[in-house]
């Protein structure tokens, strides 16, 4: 039983596979002071409400963009699971190249996603990952990391319209049945739905044109089911892009000769 953990500055999904498929699934706001105690009083009781307990888990890997939060979800695998948890980026087999001008700098759960893009769809790849940011990653054909165009994600957008513009409310996000709006709230809607429809437009069409090649576009991310239907620049949106980059990392890890 490997429970495996991606942390992003959002959302942090807990996820639970038995060796043939993902059993279980939770997914809570990341907070960066949350103790390892506290993450195992949250985790305890969900475990249970799926028949499992922390006798259960046998491996952990962790997936973290939080810094601050990694010593405590180490300690979570450590004291209540008995485990050295694999740490994404630290103890772990990627098996792919990062050709950027500085490695170190890449995320990891960029480098995740390029994995688990890579194993599902032939040939060179954009992955869209929305989230906190939206981060549109270049993977070569051989799954080497090649690149990346990082832009707001289209929450904190929202956040930051409504924060700075006194008069302009916080709204839910959702595809407007017209672009122009007839009202403050449908007005915001459409600029920031359609806003972002081409922001993804623009960018696949120009990553494509540097690089020279047709590359299918990959979609991922808390929000990116969002944009279905509203582009043709999108060829598969797939939500479990990060689990299977997780568990291909570490099966490649488990699985790679002991120094």
């Amino acid at each position: 039983m490997l429970l495996a953990i991606e942390q992003g500055n959002t959302n942090t999904l807990f996820a639970v596979h038995d060796g043939e498929t993902w059993v279980a699934q939770w997914r809570a706001s990341t907070d960066s002071t949350k103790t390892a105690d506290e993450y195992a009083v949250y985790l305890y009781q969900l475990l249970q409400m799926s028949g499992l307990d922390f006798k259960s888990i046998t491996d952990c890997i962790i997936s973290s963009v939080v810094p601050q939060s990694l010593f405590n979800l180490r300690k979570l695998a450590q004291r209540y699971f008995h485990k050295q948890p694999y740490v994404v980026g630290d103890n772990t087999v990627l098996g792919i190249e990062v050709r950027i001008d500085k490695p170190k700098e890449a995320g990891a759960d960029r480098l995740v996603n390029a994995i688990g893009a890579h194993i599902a769809y032939s040939g060179p790849l954009i992955v869209i990952d929305s989230g906190t940011a939206t981060t549109f990653d270049v993977v070569a054909a051989d799954g080497a990391l090649e690149g990346t165009a990082i832009a707001p994600g289209i929450n904190l957008s929202v956040q930051a319209l409504h924060l700075a513009a006194a008069k302009l409310p916080r709204i839910a996000i959702e595809r407007p049945a017209h672009i122009i709006g007839k009202d403050t709230v449908s007005a915001m809607q459409s600029g920031i739905f359609w806003g972002y429809v081409g922001l993804i437009e623009y960018l696949v069409t120009s990553i494509q044109a540097e690089y020279g090649q047709k590359m299918s576009v990959i979609a991922t991310g808390g929000v990116a089911s969002l944009f279905e239907g509203a582009t043709d620049k999108i060829d598969h949106f797939d939500p479990d892009l990060t689990l299977r980059g997780l568990l291909e990392i570490y099966q490649r890890t488990v699985s790679a000769p002991k120094a």
